[in-house]
């Protein structure tokens, strides 16, 4: 592990990612990078038809991302800076494979390898597992209006390419230390025991 960690938290949508960054950012006052999610202009037609709007969606989401974690190399890896991220870049390919078809769904595979490849991976990865009806409490709860479109049976098909990626990180980067989080159980935002925990395993794996 690099002697400055670069932490990513991920799940599926409605996980609570970005509030766990944020609080865990807060209690060990490391700089927190948060993903861009609403100021995509292709999320309200995504939702709405997926199949015609899911690569612009995807390409847009693949762009920003890249270029977030290149600016987060420059800033903080490379200088040696502790950093923590609510996404890690993996996370395009899970939704690619899973919205895209055909030619545009290898044309993306291509796009995102040639970008990511060389790109620095998490040291750690603080995985929120949860599931369907926990996800949509929390998706209703947050009233993001283009999210209430979103079908349960994708979000259910996400759980599990989810799954299924956190598995495949443990293969292919076997230096990455993954943290497994019960959603379901652990209230990280009303229980302060359960945040507590989190913080404190985490602080444990950076030492």
């Amino acid at each position: 592990m690099r002697q400055a960690p670069f932490i990513a938290v991920e799940g599926p949508i409605g996980a609570g990612k970005t509030t766990l960054a944020i609080m865990l950012a807060q209690e060990l006052r490391l700089p927190v990078i948060k993903e861009i999610v609403e100021e995509n202009p292709f999320l309200d037609k995504f939702y709405q038809n997926m199949d015609d709007w899911s690569f612009q969606l995807e390409m847009f989401f693949l762009c920003n991302r890249y270029k977030q974690l290149e600016d987060t190399v420059n800033e903080y890896i490379d200088k040696g800076k502790p950093v923590i991220l609510d996404y890690h870049i993996y996370k395009n390919l899970i939704f690619g494979e899973r919205t895209l078809k055909g030619t545009k769904r290898e044309k993306y595979r291509e796009i995102y390898h040639v970008l990511t490849d060389d790109l620095p991976k998490p040291d750690i990865i603080l995985y929120i597992r949860a599931d369907l009806d926990t996800l949509l409490a929390r998706i209703a709860k947050r009233g993001r209006p283009f999210e209430k479109e979103i079908a349960p049976a994708y979000l259910q098909q996400l759980i599990g390419d989810y799954d299924a990626a956190m598995a495949s990180l443990a293969l292919t980067e076997p230096s990455t230390v993954i943290v497994n989080i019960d959603g379901n159980q652990a209230d990280f935002v009303e229980n302060k025991e359960d945040f507590t925990a989190i913080a404190a395993q985490l602080k444990e794996l950076m030492k």
